[in-house]
């Protein structure tokens, strides 16, 4: 566990490379969003490898690269209020993808929101 809540296999790239990158900040991000939501948190993407990063169209400095970054949803709770407790949480990056129902997260030391619409 890398967390109370979150398995290194929620973190680890999903091509199955193996790849595991992570922050303390980021973890604490999606520990406190879970708790302000009061149910579990599905990682959809969490690390990336590059291989991996460019077959989902990712960009090219995506921050899942680096392990700062996690795509998540919370079964039952609908996005803009995973992104309020993103925001909260003090997460950096907020990205609301309505079309693919999921909302990225990040720490990447500055802030930006977006969404696919």
């Amino acid at each position: 566990m890398l967390t109370k809540h979150f398995a290194k296999s929620e973190m680890t790239c999903n091509c199955g490379c193996g790849t595991l990158k992570y922050t303390v900040q980021l973890m604490g991000v999606l520990e406190f969003i879970r708790a302000r939501l009061m149910r579990p948190v599905i990682i959809l993407s969490g690390t990336r490898c590059y291989a991996r990063n460019a077959k989902c169209g990712g960009v090219e400095n995506s921050q899942h690269l680096y392990g700062t970054a996690a795509d998540i949803y919370v079964p039952g709770i609908d996005l803009e209020t995973i992104a309020r407790a993103a925001r909260q949480a003090d997460a950096d990056g907020i990205g609301i993808y309505y079309k693919q129902n999921f909302v990225h997260v990040d720490c990447r030391g500055y802030k930006a929101e977006w969404n696919d619409l």
